[in-house]
């Protein structure tokens, strides 16, 4: 007699039309892959195997989807196939390894690049003591950089990480905003503090930051400084001035990495005043040690939507 081995699963606080699929077909492909039974009930999946390590499987094959559908919105078929052949080991091949590779261990995850853009922004990084990284909201550009940043601090390849961004942004004037100069920049630097908090515990983002081992500030408090054994990020450079971009860039010191990050699409400057990003583009495009990364809305890798906008913009703009 043989003995069935049963789990319910809950989807509770998932779309479940999102996680099953048109008709159900998310599920009917899980199905045709196992030989248990999956039955959808309201908020809950039943799941009833002959075996304790094909119910695992199913389970675990669950969890991996209900983690995509939670970051993107939506689940693929693709997505579907590719779980399901991660979990039976079918998907073996080079790229996954590759991906792999590159994984950036933080205190608080492991991040794994995502993208063939985002791996070559990884692989660039570790290879060039200049990157920039340009493309739209969404792409990982910053998170990535800052993921990278901690991982040559902790492996003690940099004494300090300093990130810094502009202070200009979707045609706010810092005048009319209360307080003093700090209380005015603090806003445009949480995006900075979103990335290490996702990364390292507040205390140890508060121990270092006291002892100036990470260091956030606006891109002004940079002039006249020479950034030596640091890994040093700007953020938001489609909003640097090509004055202040050259200024930045040349307070490269000895044993230190930059990392330059913007969307030329949304430029807040003046319209008489040229993009340092921009510029870059042509100024530094055949020096040795300095590399670019192109993302695009393949690489997009918050909520369906934006992916989605930003191909509407593309073509919008296009026509």
């Amino acid at each position: 007699m043989s003995t069935h081995r049963e789990k319910k699963i809950s989807l509770e606080g998932f779309s479940i039309s999102g996680f099953a699929g048109v008709r159900d077909s998310n599920l009917k492909l899980i199905q045709s892959h196992f030989n248990g039974k999956i039955v959808l009930r309201g908020e809950d999946i039943f799941v009833t195997t002959t075996t304790s390590e094909e119910l695992e499987k199913i389970e675990k094959l669950i969890n991996i989807l209900k983690h995509k559908l939670r970051r993107s919105g939506y689940l693929k078929e693709e997505d579907v196939k590719d779980a399901i052949k991660n979990i039976k080991g079918e998907n073996m091949g080079k790229e996954k390894t590759e991906f792999e590779k590159f994984a950036i261990k933080t205190p608080r995850k492991t991040i794994i690049p995502r993208t063939p853009n985002q791996l070559k922004y990884v692989q660039a990084i570790e290879t060039n003591d200049i990157v920039i990284g340009v493309g739209p909201a969404g792409t990982g550009k910053t998170f990535l950089a800052v993921a990278m940043a901690i991982k040559f601090l902790r492996e003690n390849r940099v004494e300090k990480i300093i990130l810094t961004r502009p202070a200009v942004e979707a045609g706010e004037s810092l005048g009319f905003l209360p307080g003093d100069y700090e209380e005015k920049i603090s806003p445009y630097l949480t995006p900075l503090y979103d990335a290490l908090y996702s990364m390292m515990t507040p205390d140890a983002i508060k121990r270092l930051t006291d002892r100036r081992v990470i260091e956030i500030a606006p891109l002004a408090y940079m002039r006249g400084r020479t950034l030596a054994d640091a890994f040093v990020i700007l953020d938001e450079a489609q909003n640097t001035k090509s004055v202040q971009m050259k200024m930045f860039l040349t307070r490269l010191g000895p044993r230190s990495k930059v990392v330059i990050t913007g969307d030329v699409t949304q430029i807040d400057l003046p319209v008489n005043e040229n993009s340092g990003l921009v510029e870059i583009q042509h100024v530094l495009k055949s020096i040795p040690g300095i590399a670019f990364v192109k993302f695009g809305p393949e690489d997009v890798v918050r909520h369906r939507l934006v992916k989605e906008i930003v191909e509407a913009y593309e073509k919008y703009n296009k026509e």
